[in-house]
């Protein structure tokens, strides 16, 4: 079973960039938002992550750093999108290419024109006593880092707001009929702030999974297109976080697989595995296709009349 224990401990640490950031975009589509810029804001949470934890000797303060950088953009997605009603996709898509320019030039004006690697500290594995023995899923699900535990304890935490509470009620009201959600007293565009900020936090703190849980070190577009794969965790969990919990379960085992593949020396181009995790987001963006139903008000700017 050692190779099925391998593959489940590394599909969940995969999965987990994945997950924070499919959270925040469900948050932020809920409230008629869709952030295309995830990759741009898991790209800088990855690098601020890195940097805060090589100048502070703490991860805590990288993750902390990280956070704020991926709200920094969120700012940035809400007044664009929200207070100047321009089109999400456009400016998503400018944030992610910002954020690939800004990253690469810190990156080399800090550490050196070259882009040596450089090692930090980083979150380390957090066996849980008594559960980290259970067969199959014990070493695969209960000896990982703090951020994979703060990600499946925000799964049940999200759905509870938004199915389960007045206020997430409200929350989804902005994304289906912003009309009615005014004409109820709801702050729409104020909402959808709050989404935008909360997206790029949750992104942020993603990418800096990638930079302090997964690896030790920073590389130029580390992201490697997992804010689009986000996008479609969104889709294919149908807008629900513990569909998206199970989608990005689906893909961290596909990138898992990858490493097995290759370590086992078979007969196949390596580049075949490493574009199995893309592969399967168009085929699982094929399945949902005309079944997946957003939220009716998404991606419409709203103004009062």
């Amino acid at each position: 079973m050692e190779p099925l224990e391998s593959l489940l401990k590394v599909g969940i640490a995969m999965a987990t960039p994945l997950l924070f950031a499919a959270l925040g975009e469900i948050l932020a589509e809920r409230a008629g938002v869709i952030n295309v810029g995830l990759e741009g804001m898991m790209l800088a949470g990855a690098f601020l992550g890195m940097a805060g934890s090589y100048y502070a000797h703490s991860p805590w303060v990288g993750l902390l750093l990280a956070a704020c950088g991926g709200t920094a953009g969120g700012a940035l997605l809400g007044f664009f999108a929200v207070r100047l009603g321009a089109d999400q996709v456009v400016s998503g898509t400018a944030i992610n290419i910002l954020a690939l320019g800004i990253t690469g030039v810190f990156y080399r004006g800090l550490f050196g024109a070259t882009g040596s690697a450089v090692t930090v500290a980083t979150f380390s594995p957090l066996p849980v006593p008594v559960l980290k023995s259970l067969p199959w899923v014990g070493p695969g699900l209960f000896e990982q880092n703090i951020l994979v535990y703060l990600g499946l304890v925000a799964v049940p935490a999200l759905h509870l707001f938004l199915f389960r509470t007045r206020p997430g009620l409200r929350w989804r009201a902005c994304g289906e009929f912003p009309e009615a959600a005014d004409s109820a007293g709801i702050a729409v565009n104020r909402v959808r702030w709050l989404g935008c900020l909360l997206c790029g936090a949750l992104a942020g703190v993603g990418g800096a999974f990638l930079s302090l849980g997964h690896s030790n070190t920073f590389v130029e577009n580390m992201s490697a297109g997992r804010g689009f794969i986000a996008l479609a965790v969104v889709i294919f969990g149908l807008w629900r976080p513990w569909g998206a919990l199970g989608a990005a379960l689906l893909f961290g085992l596909a990138s898992g697989l990858q490493f097995q593949f290759q370590a086992r020396g078979l007969a196949v181009p390596y580049q075949f595995f490493l574009a199995l995790p893309y592969l399967l987001t168009l085929a699982a963006l094929a399945l949902r296709s005309g079944k997946a139903a957003p939220p009716a008000a998404l991606a419409q700017p709203y103004r009062r009349q």
